[in-house]
Formats: structure tokens, sequence, C-alpha cells
């Protein structure tokens, strides 16, 4: 009876807990910032981009809007904040998903597309968006301080 069992619900099993893609690997990514966090001036952001050899991606810790908990960004910024808190930040606006863009000039991101503002939090500044960017879960490198290890997958193409 045992065989039979595992007989039948094996396939059941497979397709609803299927096998990741062949090469697809999920762990941290590690990324070498233009300006280490500790030389980062509170106010400014340095932009990040995920590894294209191997292709990869960046995971949303978590979402608003376009974006949601476990989907994947190409790119963000690593930005030090007004009260010099560090926020590491998905580059996909929460509108429609556009690539977000780093103004300078007014202290925050703003989305080609439709308009939207946000602060260097991630916050909203100006809609049509109404949630806040995401982030991304990232530790500090403690040996290097131009290096962060963003949650990311492999996607194995």
């Amino acid at each position: 009876m045992t065989a039979t069992v595992i007989t039948g619900l094996l396939p059941i099993l497979i397709y609803f807990w299927p096998a990741p893609p062949k090469g697809q690997k999920q762990g941290p990514i590690k990324i070498a910032l233009d300006t280490p966090l500790d030389q980062l001036q509170e106010g400014a952001a340095t932009r990040i981009l995920a590894p294209t050899s191997p292709n990869s991606a960046f995971i949303m810790r978590d979402g608003g809007g376009d974006n949601a908990a476990g989907d994947l960004a190409f790119g963000g910024f690593a930005v030090k904040d007004q009260q010099g808190k560090v926020h590491v930040l998905a580059i996909n606006c929460s509108h429609l998903g556009c690539s977000i863009a780093l103004n300078d000039t007014d202290k925050s991101f703003d989305c080609p597309c439709h308009g939207s503002r946000f602060h260097l939090d991630g916050t909203v500044r100006h809609g049509p968006a109404s949630a806040p960017l995401s982030n991304l879960s990232w530790e500090q490198d403690n040996s290097d301080p131009s290096t962060i290890a963003i949650e990311g997958i492999v996607l194995g193409f």
C-alpha cells in the first residue's frame, strides 16, 4: 500500500512544488558600491545594479502598488536619508514598475514615466504612486565597507 500511495502522491507533490529551473540559486549577492556606506553623505545615494554575469536579480522584501514581496528588481539605490539611516531600495516605481532616478537637486527619487516622486526613505512624496518603494534585504560586509550583500537570485541563463 505504501508504494501505491507514494506513486500516486509523488506527481501531485512535484506539480505543487516543482524543482527550480536548472542553474537557479537564491542567496546573498555581493555588490561593490561606488561610494562606501561609511562615506555616503546624508541625503545622498549610490546606484546599485544586479550582476549580469551570471544574470541575477534582487528580491524585494516588501511591496505595494505594482511591487510585491518576492518580486524581482534588477537594480536599486543605497541611500542615507536626512536622519542618517541607510535604506536599500528597489529601482522599480510602485506605480507601474518604471525605473526611478535620483534627483540630486531635490533630494528625491523621481519616476520619468508618470511623475511619481519619493522621499529618500522611499515614502511617497507626490503621486500617482500611492505605495512606497520596495526595500531590499541587505547586510553590510564587516570586512569591506564598500561591499554589501543583497538577497537575490541567480537566474541561470
